[in-house]
């Protein structure tokens, strides 16, 4: 299987379109692990999260779907929610593992765990607070393990929900048994293993993705792997360990953001001393848009999102465009870009098309091949247009240069939240021309009705069809 690339993919926490140094040259976070990656590889400029929050768009990402497919409407799970990936259903991981891939997930799960109790009575799992009705000494049932993955190791949901410990396969390091203190009045309180601490987390994970690289070559050095790499930075509580303080200008959260680089870092560090560089394809990118500023509440004079409208949460392009960077040698042309609007969820169908694995049926339904691009064979490249969705559950649709919201506001985070039609004649709804205006400034709801009309048609029909790809 000597023909067939290692896969990495990598994916922080709520990191912005402005944070990296290859999109945004007056950012004040050095990352020069990503910056390295831009320039040996393709820079996407209009890739996208499938949802401006995290569950939902890291949902998408493992198996090709809109998570608004599912029972998950709006919001995120907490540590504590039921799996939403049925077992049955394919997932990246597990057709590579088909294929002979040996697998990993390393880092932040949050698409839910199934936690059993002693008495195995069921408890109100939708509640992010440690209840104390979980026995940790049982087997997690439906985590990675169920999906695909060989091996795991990482945390059930943020940084900031209980449980606060490590996972390992299907049991937790140790058993969560003492109070957690909270860094700050947003962390929620629970149970943590005796000695827990924030600020190991990531360096841990970066440990454990190098370990599994390093095991996976020296059990068959021509057996592909796949690693599924997420940091839990930056997203709160901002407590990066003692060697990232001070790293950026920008604060404990960018900070953060140096930290994922330095992650970064380590997994290419590894891949330059196997000697299996060249035959790795690395995708970097975030689950979502960034928050606009540090847990103090100071900008630091940096703009997460860059100039875009919007933070995370929101159905403006701040809340869901993402970088993403791709190398694999040998096939991407260093130092190239990609204009083309693609959802980070075409990793499915792109990860499908490279192992030579037919698509069919329920099966990655909303996932388009990015392999034509990577090859920038862009003739070859036809996609439906994006979904978008945010926090509370808004839609919106990019076709081309047109960007459609059903509903006004930024749906999230932002103010307006939710905007309202109070004049005679005023637009229901938000529509931009992404080309002319990508700062989303100039809404022309009701200069161009027919595209309205088009667009909200292109909704509906993916909505009811149950799926974006034509059906083989």
């Amino acid at each position: 299987m000597a023909d067939l690339p290692n896969i990495i993919w990598i994916m922080a926490d709520d990191m912005g379109y402005g944070d990296v140094g290859a999109y945004n040259p007056a950012s004040r976070i050095p990352t020069p692990n990503m910056d390295r990656l831009a320039a040996e590889g393709m820079r996407f400029t209009d890739a996208h999260s499938s949802s401006s929050v995290c569950t939902p768009s890291r949902y998408s990402v493992l198996t090709g779907r809109y998570c608004w497919r599912t029972r998950l409407k709006n919001g995120v799970n907490g540590g504590f929610s039921l799996p939403l990936i049925d077992p049955a259903r394919p997932t990246v991981a597990s057709v590579l593992r088909e294929r002979g891939y040996t697998t990993a997930a390393v880092g932040k799960w949050h698409v839910g765990l199934e936690w059993q109790t002693a008495t195995g009575d069921d408890f109100d799992r939708e509640d992010w607070q440690d209840t104390g009705a979980v026995d940790y000494t049982k087997p997690i049932i439906g985590g990675p393990l169920a999906v695909g993955f060989d091996y795991f190791f990482g945390i059930a949901g943020s940084l900031d929900m209980p449980p606060y410990c490590f996972v390992e396969n299907d049991r937790t390091v140790g058993i969560p048994s003492a109070e957690k203190s909270s860094y700050n009045p947003q962390q929620r309180k629970g149970l943590m293993t005796p000695g827990w601490q924030d600020e190991a987390c990531d360096p841990t994970f970066a440990a454990k993705a190098v370990g599994f690289i390093e095991a996976a070559k020296e059990e068959d050095p021509d057996r592909p792997f796949f690693l599924y790499m997420t940091p839990a930075a930056p997203h709160r509580p901002c407590v990066p360990p003692t060697f990232a303080e001070g790293k950026s200008q920008a604060g404990p959260r960018g900070d953060g953001v140096w930290l994922v680089d330095w992650m970064v870092g380590q997994v290419l560090g590894a891949l330059d001393r196997l000697g299996c560089t060249e035959e790795t394809l690395i995708f970097i990118t975030s689950d979502n848009g960034a928050r606009p500023c540090d847990v103090d509440g100071i900008m630091h004079d940096h703009k997460s999102c860059g100039d875009l409208r919007g933070y995370k949460g929101d159905i403006w392009d701040g809340g869901h465009r993402e970088p993403l960077i791709v190398r694999w040698p040998g096939v991407i042309a260093p130092d190239s870009a990609c204009d083309e609007p693609v959802c980070l969820g075409d990793l499915m169908a792109t990860v499908c098309e490279i192992i030579a694995r037919p698509i069919s049926g329920s099966v990655a339904e909303d996932s388009f091949s990015l392999l034509p691009l990577l090859k920038q064979d862009d003739e070859a490249y036809e996609r439906a247009p994006v979904v978008h969705h945010s926090l509370s559950g808004m839609f919106s649709v990019r076709s081309g240069k047109w960007k459609m919201v059903l509903g006004l506001g930024s749906g999230g985070f932002s103010d307006p939240r939710r905007g309202y039609s109070v004049m005679p004649g005023a637009p229901e709804g938000q529509l931009y021309d992404m080309l002319a205006d990508w700062r989303e400034q100039h809404n022309v709801w009701n200069e161009h009705p027919e595209v309205v009309a088009r667009l909200s048609a292109v909704l509906t029909s993916t909505q009811e069809s149950g799926r974006s790809v034509p059906r083989p």
